[in-house]
């Protein structure tokens, strides 16, 4: 294993209106086309007033030169991080949220929407519309998830209704028309979705996000934090289609559940195998510091790195591939993604930290079967990160390339590339 690249594309300052560079995790950001690398990088804009005080800027890397900033539009209209996913003859996607709304709106009317870049012509995007339904309420909070399928040359784009809690989609064919507007409707709102398109088929993995429903453990949480906010995440679900043009999602299959013990789960990532096994990676904690100190006082303070398959809707299997935290000597599992060098191996890249706190990135197998983590010698781990994905239209590759933050500030915006064996 090679480190190719270690370098800085871009900063960006706290926005400071509940997102972020990383905010939309479960969508892709970050994909590359022969020697090109992309990269979505929210920028925030100086003295413009929250929620929507953003806007994407798009970044090119070619071969070993420095990254450029190709194109970005002239005013800060966007709330979150704008997903990114390519399709063939190097037609490159930028999901928006663009606000129709005075700046400084809060919650206020977004107009969902894909621009569509050539290679050639970066400087003039195409814009395609979706045929989401007019009494469908858009907000600066779209929770989106997209997928590109490569060989079809589609794409899956999802928004979620702030009234609803519901997910429009509707799929983007290879000649530029909309097909399948439909809804996915989950037990409770979810959000942050991994979604996979493959011949059609799609698969969505969304964690639950909904205020704290015990009201005993809200009162007391208020109390100890003096702070309004609190949403969980503790109940993760999974749910696909077999031909996402005619016929609907199926009821979602609940995946984990931590809701009894005021735990917290963090939805990862979702791949497709060649035979259409999902695969789902995923962080999990049986309890939080607060409520186990006063609820659950015998509950060890543990976070696992969880990995299960899901076929044709059935959970298949099911098990940890790494767990730290109190009472155990080993690493403890911050983050992870999958990544395929060949469509065939599938790999789990984590990021973890040792019982002393030091940060390290790992590189471990899973299929054909599972080994132990190989450690990436970088400068300057990353702590949190996206990768250059095929649910984004990239291809599976020898090189992993990440998109993320590091351990020295959070505002610099980093990108590696390693040659994996």
């Amino acid at each position: 294993m090679r480190v190719l690249a270690e370098e800085t594309i871009a900063t960006c300052e706290p926005p400071n209106n509940g997102s972020g560079p990383l905010w939309c995790y479960g969508a892709p950001i970050l994909t590359r086309t022969g020697d090109e690398v992309y990269a979505s990088v929210m920028e925030t804009g100086a003295d413009v007033p929250p929620l929507c005080n953003t806007r994407p800027r798009l970044f090119r890397k070619q071969g070993n030169e420095d990254w450029q900033m190709v194109w970005a539009p002239s005013a800060f209209r966007e709330r979150e991080p704008c997903p990114l996913v390519i399709l063939p003859q190097d037609r490159l996607f930028l999901s928006v949220n663009t606000s129709v709304m005075p700046p400084g709106t809060q919650y206020g009317k977004c107009k969902p929407g894909l621009l569509e870049f050539s290679r050639n012509q970066l400087s003039t995007p195409t814009e395609h519309t979706p045929p989401f339904p007019q009494t469908a309420t858009f907000t600066d909070h779209s929770y989106r998830g997209i997928a590109a399928d490569s060989q079809r040359g589609e794409i899956l784009l999802m928004h979620i209704d702030a009234h609803t809690g519901e997910y429009h989609y509707a799929l983007l064919k290879s000649d530029g028309r909309w097909d399948a507007p439909g809804v996915v409707t989950f037990p409770i709102r979810a959000c942050y979705p991994q979604v996979a398109l493959r011949h059609r088929v799609a698969h969505v993995l969304a964690i639950g996000d909904i205020y704290e429903p015990v009201e005993e453990w809200r009162r007391y949480k208020r109390e100890k934090t003096q702070r309004e906010w609190d949403y969980v995440f503790r109940r993760l679900f999974y749910t696909w289609t077999p031909r996402v043009h005619s016929e609907p999602f199926r009821p979602p299959l609940e995946i984990d559940d931590v809701d009894a013990t005021g735990g917290h789960i963090i939805n990862l990532d979702l791949w497709l195998d060649r035979q259409g096994v999902a695969h789902l990676l995923y962080l999990r904690q049986q309890t939080t510091p607060l409520l186990r100190d006063r609820y659950f006082p015998n509950l060890p303070l543990r976070t696992s790195l969880e990995y299960c398959t899901v076929q044709e809707g059935r959970l298949v299997q099911k098990q940890t591939l790494m767990e730290g935290g109190e009472g155990l000597n080993t690493p403890h599992p911050r983050y992870g993604r999958f990544h395929s060098p060949d469509g065939r191996r599938l790999l789990v890249i984590c990021a973890a930290t040792e019982p002393d706190g030091t940060w390290f990135n790992a590189v471990m197998p899973v299929l054909p079967r599972r080994g132990e983590p190989n450690r990436i010698p970088f400068r300057e781990p990353f702590t949190a990160f996206v990768t250059a994905c095929e649910r984004g239209g990239s291809r599976p590759s020898r090189t992993l390339e990440m998109f993320g933050v590091g351990t020295h500030s959070g505002t610099i915006l980093r990108y590696a590339a390693v040659r994996l064996p």
